[in-house]
């Protein structure tokens, strides 16, 4: 990948293919907000990393002076950085509430 993804938000389809990389090569890890966040609610690392695989990406947000990604399906979120284009770390997840 010729850009770095720590500095430029990437399109959502970029970051799912970037993201789907890391999860087949690279490191996914779990800030300690997202591992609490997940046992409230009876997640564990692997729906985390199915999530990543398949899940839909929406665009990039700044927050805390990173680009951040949500990413969801019908009954669970995770927020995603990039570190590198070999690193990822899961921010937070909860699963969604009708």
């Amino acid at each position: 990948m010729s850009i770095d993804p720590e500095v430029t938000p990437l399109r959502p389809p970029e970051a799912k293919a970037l993201a789907r990389r890391i999860a087949n090569v690279g490191t996914i890890k779990f800030s300690g907000h997202a591992r609490e966040e997940m046992s409230k609610d009876g997640l564990d690392a692997s729906d985390c990393r199915n999530l990543v695989r398949a899940g839909v990406f929406e665009p990039a947000e700044l927050e805390n002076g990173e680009w951040r990604y949500r990413v969801r399906t019908a009954r669970m979120c995770i927020v995603v950085a990039f570190r590198s284009v070999d690193h990822l770390t899961v921010i937070t997840a909860w699963r969604v509430r009708p």
